[in-house]
Order: structure tokens, then sequence, then C-alpha cells
């Protein structure tokens, strides 16, 4: 994978819900030796799926909506729980904001499975209070291939 478009995969900030507000991550923080130390839903596991612009091949937003809205169908069909996320850049002239959905409790398998049907370049995974960026897209990697990341809190 590009090592470019990898950073930006690893500073990209998520916005996941919570019962005490919204909490903002990255994947670029130091090393948490303490899981405590952090939100309760970044210990748990779940993973991060978008159907947005498949290979990073941006799509007219009626096209994007009805993929996003295809996804969520067929995870709330496999009986997950699913809440609405969105990842963006963290740049005050950014632009780029992607609707994602927070799933928990799917295996990693099947995860990757639901990014390479959607044509993600990356999913996130999240186990034991650590975040993975995995390659769905085999163009870029292996397909599996996971860089562990690091939480960082975003205030």
């Amino acid at each position: 994978m590009d090592q470019t478009l990898l950073r930006q995969y690893l500073a990209t900030v998520y916005e996941f819900p919570s019962n005490n507000g919204p909490i903002r991550a990255s994947l670029d923080g130091d090393i948490v030796n303490d899981a405590s130390t952090l939100p309760d839903l970044l210990t748990k596991s779940f993973t991060v799926l978008t159907a947005y612009n498949p290979r990073s091949m941006l799509l007219p937003r009626k096209v994007n909506e009805g993929r996003h809205v295809v996804l969520r169908d067929l995870l709330i069909l496999g009986c997950y729980r699913v809440e609405a996320c969105a990842g963006y850049e963290d740049d005050p002239d950014g632009t780029w904001r992607e609707p994602s959905w927070l799933v928990h409790g799917m295996e990693r398998d099947e995860a990757v499975g639901f990014g390479r049907v959607f044509r993600q370049n990356t999913i996130l995974v999240c186990r034991n209070a650590r975040p993975e960026l995995i390659v769905t897209d085999p163009t870029f990697d292996d397909v599996a291939t996971t860089i562990v990341g690091n939480w960082r809190v975003r205030s």
C-alpha cells in the first residue's frame, strides 16, 4: 500500500456514538498500556464498514447512499447491531467525510468479506482495545494484510 495513503488512513478521525456523547479517535496514537483509560467502546470488539466510493472511486451521492443502505440492510439481516458513524480528515480545511457503520461483534473474516464485496480498500476492526486496518483490496497488498494501530482519543 502506498505510504501516503496509509498515513491518511491512520490519521482518519472516526466519530463513534456513545451514551456519553460522540467519541472521536484515530489509529495514530501511542501504545496504550492501560486499556481502562480508553472510552469503553474502544475496548470492545467492533468493525467499521462503509460502501462509499469503492476502490477510492468517487461516486455520485445518490449511488453512494444506495450502496450504504444495502450494506446496512445486509448487516441487520445478519443480526448485527449497527450504528451510524463517520470517518473524516483532521484538517480544518478538509472536506472529506465518509459515512460508515459501526458493527458490534462481527468476526474478522466476515468483516474482510464485506470489505471485499463492497470493494473497499481497507476496513477497520477493533479487538482487545487495538485497532487494525485490514486490507480488502487485492491490488494493494495480500487480502487481510493487517496494520495494527493504537487509539488516539481526540477532543
